[in-house]
C-alpha cells in the first residue's frame, strides 16, 4: 500500500442543526475538491427510509460518491463505536487517492467519534437493556429520566434527555458498573493522522424554523406516510424512534389527526434542531458560516 503524507490530509467536516443546508454545502465542497462524502447521519445509514431522513436524492449522490447512506438494514443494530472504526478504514481507503474528504452529518456523537475517539465506556449488558427498554414501554421515557437524574446528576445535565436510546444507555452503565456514565467520560482526544477542520452552519431560528416547516410538508408530500406504512411492524426499533416516525406511528395508532402529527413533527423537528445547536457551540473548532456565504472555503 502506498505511504500516505498523513500531514497533508483533510477531513472537512460540515455540521449543524437539521434542514439548514448541510449537504448542498457538502456536495459543493466535495465537487470543489474532486473528492467524497462521509455521512455522519445515525438515521440516514438505514436504507428504508430514505425520506423521513433527508437522504441525499439520486441525482445528489450520482454527482458526489457518499458512504454510510442507506448502506444498512433497520433490522441491523448500529452504534457510534462502529461508526468510528468502520469511517477510520473507509477514510484509511479515500486517503490513498485524495488529499481532502468531507464527512457532512448532524449527529454530534458520530462526529466526535470520527474526529476525537470516543471513551472507554463498558459494553451493553443485553439483558439488562431489555429490561430497560421494557421499562420504558410500561413506565415511559419520565421514570428512567428520573432514575437517570438521580444516579448520575452530572451526565443528566448535559445529555439529550429526551433520547431514550441514550437515557437507557447511561442507565445501563449506572446500574451495571455502580459508577455514574460521567465517570468513563476522560475527554481526552485521540490525535487523528490527519488534520481535521470544522465548518459549522446556522441560521437565523425564524429563518430555520421555516426551512424545518417547509421540509416538513415537502416530506409529506413526497411520501412520508407512505414510507412510515412500510415500516409500521418495526416501530419497536431504536432507529424509528425518531422524530417524524413516532408522530406518524401514533397517527396511524388512532392517537391523534394527520394533521396533529404534522404539526407535531415539525415543533419536535424545532427541538431536534435546538439541542443539536446546543451540542455543536460546545465545540470551540467550529467555525461558523450561513449556508450562502461565500468564503467558506477561505476556513480549509
Amino acid at each position: 500500500m502506498e505511504i500516505i503524507n498523513r500531514q497533508s490530509k483533510i477531513l472537512i467536516v460540515v455540521c449543524g442543526p437539521t434542514a439548514v443546508g448541510k449537504t448542498d454545502c457538502a456536495i459543493e465542497l466535495a465537487a470543489k475538491f474532486n473528492t467524497e462524502i462521509i455521512s455522519a447521519d445515525s438515521r440516514q445509514l438505514y436504507r428504508e427510509i430514505p425520506i423521513g431522513t433527508a437522504q441525499p436524492s439520486k441525482l445528489q449522490l450520482i454527482r458526489v460518491k457518499h458512504h454510510f447512506i442507506a448502506e444498512r438494514s433497520l433490522n441491523e443494530d448500529y452504534n457510534a463505536g462502529m461508526f468510528e472504526r468502520e469511517a477510520l478504514e473507509r477514510l484509511e481507503m479515500l486517503f490513498q487517492k485524495h488529499d481532502k474528504v468531507v464527512c457532512c452529518g448532524g449527529t454530534g456523537l458520530y462526529i466526535k467519534a470520527l474526529c476525537d475517539g470516543l471513551d472507554d465506556v463498558p459494553k451493553a449488558d443485553e439483558e439488562l437493556r431489555q429490561q430497560l427498554t421494557e421499562r420504558l414501554q410500561n413506565e415511559g421515557l419520565e421514570s428512567l429520566q428520573a432514575q437517570l437524574k438521580q444516579l448520575d446528576p452530572v451526565h443528566f445535565e448535559k445529555m439529550d434527555a429526551q433520547n431514550p436510546q441514550r437515557v437507557i444507555r447511561a442507565l445501563e452503565v449506572c446500574l451495571s458498573t455502580g459508577k455514574p456514565f460521567s465517570s468513563f467520560h476522560v475527554g481526552e482526544k485521540i490525535q487523528r493522522p490527519f488534520r481535521v477542520v470544522k465548518v459549522g452552519l446556522e441560521l437565523p431560528k425564524e429563518e430555520l424554523n421555516e426551512r424545518i416547516n417547509l421540509r416538513v410538508d415537502s416530506m409529506l408530500e413526497n411520501g412520508l406516510l407512505e414510507e412510515v406504512k412500510a415500516v409500521f411492524e418495526k416501530r419497536h426499533l431504536n432507529a424509528l424512534n425518531t422524530v417524524g416516525y413516532k408522530e406518524l406511528f401514533a397517527h396511524l395508532l388512532g392517537e391523534m389527526t394527520l394533521e396533529e402529527a404534522t404539526e407535531k413533527i415539525k415543533i419536535n423537528t424545532r427541538r431536534f434542531a435546538k439541542r443539536q445547536m446546543t451540542w455543536f457551540k460546545k465545540d470551540e473548532e467550529i467555525n461558523w458560516f450561513k449556508p450562502t456565504d461565500s468564503n467558506i472555503l477561505d476556513s480549509i
